[in-house]
């Protein structure tokens, strides 16, 4: 895969974390830069970890699906991508009290939310052990990605509001379906 196509991964695997992110700084009313700064350390550090979790186990049935590990990609891809531009495009139920009163952030409550929204970069990384790319880049280039996004949508919460979070998650839901498709098509040439 190209340098390109590494930072469209990376950045569309962020965008259930900037998703969050901003509902978090929405929550928070006026986060603190600390604060924000904790929480998207920690989004970063688990989007970083799950797809070496993902290779892993893409490496160890590597042999047992080579023969179609390109519509394995495009299978995956597509589906994480099309489930992100489901969510996307979802009405949420109105919430006032999520919106009106600041919620506590605590560290064990943000790791679960981001071992919830890092379950994609798992599955990518499973898709990444076929196409034998250096994983450890990726990872710290999705990590990087996440820990960018987390932050700017924890401070920007209150200014971006929820629709721009939505919008963004179905930018990115389009972006991995393309990405499945490119590497479905380099199977091919």
């Amino acid at each position: 895969m190209s340098l390109v196509s590494n930072i469209l991964l990376s950045f569309s695997l962020s965008a259930d974390a900037f998703a969050v992110s901003i509902s978090n700084g929405i929550a928070m009313r006026k986060p603190h830069f600390i604060t924000a700064l904790k929480m998207a350390l920690i989004f970063g550090i688990v989007e970083a970890i799950t797809p070496l979790i993902g290779w892993g186990i893409g490496t160890l049935s590597a042999d047992f699906v080579s023969s179609i590990d390109h519509w394995l990609a495009l299978i995956i891809l597509g589906g994480i991508g099309g489930k992100m531009i489901h969510e996307g495009l979802e009405q949420d139920a109105p919430n006032d009290d999520a919106q009106n009163s600041v919620k506590k952030q605590n560290v064990m409550r943000t790791i679960m939310v981001a071992i919830g929204t890092s379950i994609d970069s798992m599955a990518v990384g499973t898709t990444l052990a076929f196409i034998k790319i250096d994983i450890i880049m990726m990872s710290i280039m999705i990590g990087s990605a996440t820990f960018m996004m987390s932050l700017i949508g924890i401070m920007a919460g209150s200014y971006i509001g929820k629709k721009a979070g939505k919008t963004t998650e179905i930018c990115a839901g389009l972006c991995l379906i393309l990405i499945g498709i490119f590497i479905f098509s380099e199977s091919f040439l």
